[in-house]
């Protein structure tokens, strides 16, 4: 059973009041892995069914695993006032509690056979259950009279999430995420100009809190880790997820003329991609220490034929 529910009741011209909510699954969950900082590729993956016979919640309690789905639920509110005929204001506000999540498991110690039949699931299963909940806050304000349009969000949230042994936020939870968009058309529609200008705090991530050459194991068992050297180094971890990233900010600029045909449309289109060449983090060497910055100032041209 997956009730939901949604209403709007226009409270006057000018506000109108809304709210929502429901209980939702899903069978899927995302291939990354959560230690990575950046990740180049997304997929899915379908709901392991061999999961842990039960979890450890926060406040102490045992509870059964009785399915493999990922289940929450889900409550929002807020309003809608229309300050002008053209300036509209969007406020809303969300509570979502995780009752039952799969991630890796970032715990495991041993492989999950006979031999280690007698340790607790949550070390030997490839998949933990985690439990979570996420607070927030998004507030729009949207202008828009014939070719001119102004978008403002700002958004608040905090994610957490248990994963049996300790609470730890996500790398996707971004405190404050901001976002303005402005675009000006100009001869009846034949040239527009847009920008966009976004800014988000820095997201979680493990910081490295050491470094240390682990016994090397490679003469087999007639070696001597006593006295052979180690070729490579290893990283001591400080706690999941305890860093955070510098801030996140961009401007991009783009510059559109279009010209109308009888065998189509003709588009031409110039753009900048972070204009003032802001150096944003893309990751980090954790061995060297060097750091790699995402796109820089980069100008682009594009001309598209639609018939």
């Amino acid at each position: 059973m997956e009730p939901r529910f949604g209403i709007k009741y226009k409270a006057s011209e000018r506000l109108r009041l809304k709210a929502a909510g429901g209980m939702y699954s899903q069978n899927v969950i995302s291939a990354n892995s959560d230690r990575d900082i950046v990740n180049l590729f997304y997929g899915f993956l379908a709901g392991p069914q061999n999961l842990q016979d039960d979890i450890q919640l926060a406040n102490g309690e045992q509870r059964e695993i009785v399915h493999s789905l990922q289940t929450a639920n889900h409550a929002v509110a807020g309003f809608e006032f229309d300050l002008t005929e053209r300036l509209n204001v969007n406020a809303e506000g969300y509570v979502k509690h995780f009752t039952q999540l799969t991630n890796f498991n970032r715990n495991k110690l041993f492989p999950d056979n006979t031999t280690y039949a007698s340790e607790p699931d949550a070390f030997k299963k490839d998949f933990i259950v985690e439990t979570g909940r996420a607070v927030g806050a998004d507030v729009v304000v949207k202008y828009e009279e014939r070719e001119t349009y102004l978008w403002f969000v700002y958004g608040l949230g905090d994610v957490d999430r248990w994963d049996g042994f300790r609470w730890y936020d996500p790398v996707f939870d971004r405190r404050h995420n901001v976002n303005l968009v402005a675009s000006q058309g100009f001869g009846g529609g034949a040239w527009l100009v847009s920008a966009r200008w976004n800014l988000g705090s820095g997201l979680p991530f493990t910081q490295s809190q050491g470094y240390y050459q682990a016994p090397s194991t490679g003469g087999g068992i007639d070696g001597d880790y006593l006295t052979t050297n180690p070729d490579d180094i290893s990283i001591y971890l400080s706690g999941l997820n305890e860093g955070r990233l510098p801030a996140y900010h961009r401007l991009d600029l783009n510059v559109k003329r279009t010209w109308e045909r009888g065998g189509g449309d003709i588009e031409l289109s110039v753009g900048i991609t972070n204009v003032y060449s802001r150096q944003n983090i893309f990751y980090v060497n954790r061995i060297t220490g060097q750091r790699k910055n995402q796109l820089p100032f980069l100008p682009s041209l594009g001309l598209d034929w639609s018939f």
